[in-house]
């Protein structure tokens, strides 16, 4: 059966940071390899951490060993999924295309996880989709931010 809670936990974390890493480094003007490589260290390895975390947390809540570990591989699973859908644009696409397209991407992927949570939660599903894009596109907002400080401290255009 279909547990949406296994899925909900690193998905957004997944699709939000993969957003923002490529509109940051886009903008700092990064060479497509170093995206591609930041990416693809953030789906391996700070989603294992993360996804460590949840099992530890769940081992602390006492949660039933098999339970947990099920949870944290498909939360590993789903996470690396997602940042690898994110890889596959910056590969396929050029860079500014590719910043267009992660965000549009992230954004349906995000709407169509926050309208599966607010219908199981019985909930406004357009109240839960734009708090849930209005804090993406915050944090992509301050990573373009982040990309044009690092161009302008670094003077590479």
């Amino acid at each position: 059966m279909f547990d949406l809670r296994r899925f909900s936990f690193g998905g957004p974390a997944a699709i939000v940071t993969s957003m923002a890493l490529i509109v940051g480094l886009g903008t700092a003007t990064a060479a497509k390899a170093a995206i591609v490589g930041s990416l693809l260290v953030i789906g391996v390895a700070d989603n294992l951490t993360d996804s460590l975390s949840v099992h530890i947390y769940q081992e602390a809540e006492r949660l039933a060993q098999r339970q947990a570990l099920r949870t944290t591989a498909t939360n590993y699973v789903a996470r690396l999924t997602v940042t690898a859908s994110f890889v596959l644009l910056v590969l396929l696409l050029p860079p500014g295309t590719a910043a267009l397209a992660a965000v549009a991407w992230g954004i349906f992927l995000l709407s169509g996880l926050s309208y599966l949570l607010a219908k199981a939660r019985q909930v406004s599903a357009t109240g839960e989709i734009f708090k849930h894009t209005g804090v993406a596109l915050g944090v992509i907002v301050m990573s373009k931010a982040i990309g044009l400080l690092i161009q302008g401290a670094t003077g590479i255009a």
